[in-house]
């Protein structure tokens, strides 16, 4: 059941990366000099030198096409959301590739025609035995992520905007994300936002303010992004700052669940106690989830209940995606 007659219940933006998965030791990240748990951004000389010792060293475990909001929107789609999802990738095999991987997904694209040359991006995930998943990433053509990827029409008939904080990394890509901003706010379409890593809170508040505008109506972080964004102390301080900006409000809490915060109203959603093995995409889903609820009638507490379960289960696999099958049992148990 969905809220309204639109199309789409996600429109989706931002970066297109094929992921490449290793299981890798701490040593191997120290010897690198590469920061644990953190997205990095690398040029191509770099992706290739570090994707060959990785290959040799531990060998690729699963390849699947990627990037933060694309995750999201996959996810949202399994469940049972209808969307749209704005990318760039060029005319290689990789762009091939991911292009089949989101049709595959149900999930319509403005990349399923004409595409320039170029290197689709790709993202090297690197999880250490604590789980936890530290990226290397080469944006390739998704650099240049441009107004030319945006489709005002399919934003304007969508329930959701959903912006992936990882495009401020990018002049034109954070020019792009306000350009939806701003065409959602006047087709009168809901504006969600993720901060999506520490990294993005930490090295380019300013870009994700400009992004934010005068607020969103949903807004997707955890405790460590909150804290760093607002530079309070505690994640309670920094959650009600953020409020301020936001009147539909998660935050991931890590072992201790999420907190939602919607129009005043506060909810603590419980976790999943699961033996972790791989947390790469554990935000994503749980955004998927949740906007996969409330856009088909369901409560906060249900949906965070549905997000917290579904990212539970995803750090119990390998990869920032759960078979498509696992989504109607993960809806069956829930809701």
């Amino acid at each position: 059941m969905s809220q309204n007659n639109k199309k789409y219940h996600v429109y989706g933006l931002g970066n297109a990366l094929v992921d490449m998965e290793f299981e890798v030791s701490d040593q191997f990240l120290s010897d690198k000099g590469i920061e644990k748990g953190m997205m990095t951004l690398i040029d191509e000389n770099q992706h290739h030198t570090l994707f060959d010792d990785l290959k040799d060293t531990f060998g690729v475990i699963k390849q699947a096409s990627g990037g933060s909001a694309a995750n999201t929107i996959i996810a949202a789609s399994y469940f049972g959301a209808n969307n749209f999802y704005s990318c760039r990738v060029s005319s290689d095999e990789t762009g091939d590739f991911y292009v089949k991987d989101l049709m595959a997904a149900g999930v319509d694209t403005n990349m399923n025609g004409n595409r320039e040359t170029g290197v689709t991006g790709k993202c090297l995930v690197m999880v250490t035995p604590d789980a936890e998943r530290t990226m290397n990433t080469y944006l390739g053509v998704s650099e240049h992520f441009d107004h030319s990827n945006i489709v005002e029409g399919a934003i304007a008939d969508s329930t959701y905007l959903y912006i992936e904080g990882y495009l401020v990394t990018s002049e034109s890509g954070r020019h792009a994300a306000i350009q939806a901003r701003d065409a959602a706010k006047k087709a009168g379409t809901q504006i969600a936002m993720t901060f999506s890593d520490p990294a993005m809170t930490q090295f380019f508040k300013d870009g994700l303010v400009e992004m934010l505008g005068e607020g969103v109506d949903l807004l997707f972080c955890n405790e460590h992004e909150a804290q760093l964004f607002t530079g309070k102390e505690t994640a309670q301080e920094a959650i009600e700052e953020l409020a301020k900006l936001a009147p539909h409000l998660v935050v991931t809490l890590g072992k201790d669940g999420a907190l939602i915060v919607k129009d005043g109203e506060r909810y603590q959603i419980p976790a999943f106690p699961v033996k972790a093995i791989d947390t790469n995409g554990a935000g994503d889903m749980f955004a998927g989830a949740y906007l996969y609820a409330i856009t088909h009638g369901h409560s906060p507490q249900e949906a965070g209940r549905l997000a917290s379960r579904s990212a539970s289960e995803l750090v119990t696999h390998f990869g920032a995606r759960l078979p498509a099958e696992s989504h109607d049992q993960l809806k069956q148990e829930i809701l």
